[in-house]
């Protein structure tokens, strides 16, 4: 992505990710942001991105527009991140690519399709999970409207029962207090 000015930001780029990072001033004030309020950010930027652009076009262009956007309120963005994954004592750098991390705290996963599929909250909550991240938005830019294209998914435990049953936990303390 060619930014306008090397003032506004600075783009650091290794054969994997791309990283934009604020000016100075913004990056030690955005240090300070916690993930909600890296969230509203988020959403604010991508609801004002779908009314703009609207549904229809490639995932990737989202995201350049998305990361840019995102860099100019004071953000740090990194795109296509790579997941690391250890399964049976076998680790690999890479088992899949996220979207977008922002502020090394709240993970983006963007889709560009007519509807969601549960699969697709399935694999954000994956890579909160093997990338240790409290926070990620599912964002579908493909969506009708903005409030159908946007979920929150949660990593940890969850204090309603359905929750825990989705992650396969034990509820059965959580059923007690929410007895039906």
């Amino acid at each position: 992505m060619h930014m306008s000015s090397h003032e506004d930001t600075k783009t650091q780029r290794d054969s994997s990710t791309q990283e934009l990072v604020p000016n100075a001033f913004s990056f030690h004030s955005s240090n300070r942001k916690d993930k909600e309020d890296i969230a509203r950010i988020v959403v604010d930027c991508s609801y004002q991105l779908h009314i703009e652009l609207g549904p229809g076009l490639l995932e990737s262009v989202y995201e350049k527009v998305l990361a840019k956007m995102l860099v100019d309120r004071g953000l740090i963005v990194r795109q296509q991140i790579p997941v690391p994954i250890s399964v049976m004592g076998m680790n690999f750098d890479e088992g899949f690519r996220a979207d977008i991390l922002v502020n090394d705290i709240l993970l983006l996963e963007l889709k560009s399709v007519e509807n969601l599929a549960p699969v697709h909250a399935k694999q954000l909550l994956t890579y909160l999970r093997l990338m240790k991240l409290p926070l990620g938005l599912l964002i579908n830019f493909g969506a009708a409207t903005f409030k159908e294209g946007i979920k929150r998914i949660v990593n940890g435990p969850q204090t309603f029962a359905s929750s825990c049953l989705r992650v396969n936990q034990n509820c059965s303390q959580t059923e007690d207090k929410h007895s039906h």
